[in-house]
């Protein structure tokens, strides 16, 4: 995933153009320059939204997320009991 920097030198340099085209299945091709421009790689996402002066695609922020189980919760209610325990005897 491209960083703020990598973004910023993007931004500051001349802007860059290109003419895609939508395959039959929607699919649109982003030319490597314009990828290594972005930092972008294969399977990073993209956000695609409307705007007033047409279609505007931007990086998406994803983050993974952990379901929790009922066995790790307990790991956390115990390490929590624990710190407790620690921070009352320092303030003693």
């Amino acid at each position: 995933m491209p960083t703020l920097v990598d973004m910023q030198k993007f931004c500051n340099t001349e802007n860059m153009k290109a003419t895609l085209t939508i395959s039959e299945r929607g699919v649109i091709t982003l030319p490597a320059k314009l990828r290594q421009a972005l930092g972008l790689s294969a399977n990073d996402q993209l956000i695609a939204e409307t705007t007033s002066d047409g279609l505007l695609l931007r990086l998406a922020v994803t983050l993974p997320v952990e379901i929790y189980s009922d066995e790790r919760l307990r790991e956390f209610d115990e390490s929590e009991a624990e710190l407790a325990v620690v921070l009352e005897n320092k303030s003693h």
